[in-house]
């Protein structure tokens, strides 16, 4: 096997032969569901809008892999042979997509509560929600373990497989245990890991760490999550082996290297979505919402998750605009949100809270003519929200805990005009890369947030320009293609040496 990546036109393909690629993700690429304005008599297929999805679909399709996931649409069954399998995209059929089937009490153990009333609060350091219910954790097993098996049937010897996420800590190790040492098994950690204070709460930790180091390589955002995971092997393995200089953990004869891979965006197609986007539409989308053409316009772009800080920022929003009452009427704050994992309390409680406090700031401070916080909670189509980056003033990324936040990276993207400002949370994985030309924000802070949201608002056009071009060209030089032509390239040099080494 050679160990050169070749580059195609829409990204980096892992030196293997056809077949060998096999990709694990809760979330499938495509999703069957029946056209309803027929009567449901035909099928339609929806396709990856972006992000990671995007970017490996043309992976796959040149490598002939195989990609395993949830099959969660409507039409899924219909169109799947006995084996749950399917060939993508339908026009040229180039990859396997392998459906596996879930009950509804295995997603709502799995999914619904171990992935995300355990492991995701744990890791974002909300321990105080997370909720250790024994059949999440009997549910979680349960269907890690189906997912491996149907790795271990796909998988050849050589095969390159990857795991995306914190739906699959268990998995790895089972599959490690039933190929052999030729096949290669990466994962990668999109979310932050935890100092070992906050992960020992978790009642199974042991059990995951182990899962994870069937691993051979263990990809993080940044460096930080690396040093919190080794943190943790070392303080719960006691027969662990660390070299923390060299990000590495021999566990039970096996060797787990732990890497940085801050994950970048699809810089180019948010950059042509953003031009695409012309002075017509923003005239247009102020007009609909009620904006007039001299007010200047915040942005906050979330998925409405407790992580995100909606309800600090809007806070200082609020503070703003009661210490500084010349900003009233001249300064717009756009909230767009997707709801998200509705079905969990806490979630429930956070779209209570936020609708509270927009209306709260609204009633305090409205007009006949103006409001100050626009709400938009429907979908948006990916050119539009590109365009809404491009012309706002300023954004605002305010997480309180986040493992990257790729929308701050989003907005740097489409901004084709260099004069919008970052303001981003110091929380964030992504301040790392953006912090010294961003404005930095403690999100608990209201008083200094509110400061730094004028500081934003009266920045002169010079050093917007300095600052947003310096980001811009980070995030184009740093893209979703260089992040992964940078983990296949240390899978090829791995595999090199341990085939030297033999």
């Amino acid at each position: 096997m050679g160990v050169d990546n070749s580059a195609t036109d829409d990204g980096i393909v892992p030196a293997v032969d056809d077949g060998e690629l096999i990709v694990v993700s809760n979330r499938q690429p495509y999703t069957h569901s029946y056209d309803h304005g027929d009567g449901g008599r035909s099928i339609t297929v929806n396709r990856p809008a972006g992000g990671l999805t995007a970017g490996l679909d043309p992976v796959m399709q040149e490598t002939d892999g195989t990609w395993i996931a949830w099959g969660d649409g409507e039409a899924d069954a219909d169109v799947t042979d006995d084996n749950g399998t399917v060939r993508m995209p339908p026009e040229s059929e180039a990859y396997t997509l392998k459906r596996l089937w879930l009950t509804d009490e295995e997603v709502e153990g799995y999914y619904y509560g171990y992935s995300n009333r355990v492991l995701w609060p744990l890791c974002h350091g909300g321990t105080m929600k997370t909720d250790y219910v024994e059949r999440y954790w009997q549910r979680y097993q349960q269907v890690n373990e189906t997912f491996a098996d149907a790795v271990v049937e796909t998988a050849g010897a050589d095969s390159l497989i990857w795991f995306q996420d914190y739906h699959f800590t268990l998995a790895p190790r089972w599959v490690r245990d039933s190929l052999p040492d030729s096949a290669f098994l990466t994962h990668f950690w999109h979310i932050t890991w935890p100092g070992w204070d906050t992960f020992r709460a978790c009642p199974q930790h042991e059990q995951l760490l182990e899962g994870l180091l069937g691993n051979d390589l263990l990809g993080f955002h940044v460096e930080r999550y690396c040093r919190n995971f080794l943190d943790c092997v070392d303080e719960a393995l006691d027969d662990a082996f660390i070299d923390p200089e060299g990000g590495r953990v021999n566990y039970e004869g096996h060797t787990t290297v732990v890497k940085a891979f801050p994950m970048g965006i699809d810089a180019d197609s948010i950059r042509e979505h953003a031009e695409a986007a012309d002075d017509d539409f923003w005239r247009e989308f102020q007009s609909s919402h009620g904006i007039d053409a001299e007010t200047s316009v915040i942005v906050g772009v979330d998925r409405l998750d407790y992580t995100k800080g909606i309800v600090e920022r809007l806070d200082a929003l609020e503070r703003l605009l009661e210490t500084r009452p010349e900003y009233r009427g001249e300064v717009c704050y756009v909230q767009k949100a997707n709801e998200s994992r509705s079905l969990i309390p806490d979630y429930q409680d956070l779209q209570t809270e936020v609708q509270e406090s927009i209306d709260r700031i609204n009633e305090r401070f409205g007009t006949d003519d103006w409001q100050p916080v626009i709400y938009i909670n429907e979908f948006i189509p990916q050119r539009e929200l590109c365009g809404l980056y491009r012309y706002a003033d300023v954004m605002l990324v305010s997480a309180v805990r986040d493992g990257m936040n790729l929308v701050s990276k989003e907005y740097v993207a489409a901004q084709v005009d260099d004069d919008g400002v970052l303001v981003l949370s110091d929380q964030a994985g992504a301040h790392e890369e953006l912090g010294d030309r961003a404005l930095t924000i403690n999100p608990y802070d209201t008083d200094a947030f509110a400061d730094t949201i004028e500081r934003a608002l009266t920045m002169d056009g010079e050093e917007r320009a300095e600052r947003m071009v310096a980001l811009r060209e980070r995030v184009e030089s740093n893209d979703l293609y260089a992040w992964m032509e940078g983990i296949f390239d240390t899978i090829d040099e791995l595999r090199a040496k341990d085939a030297d080494d033999d």
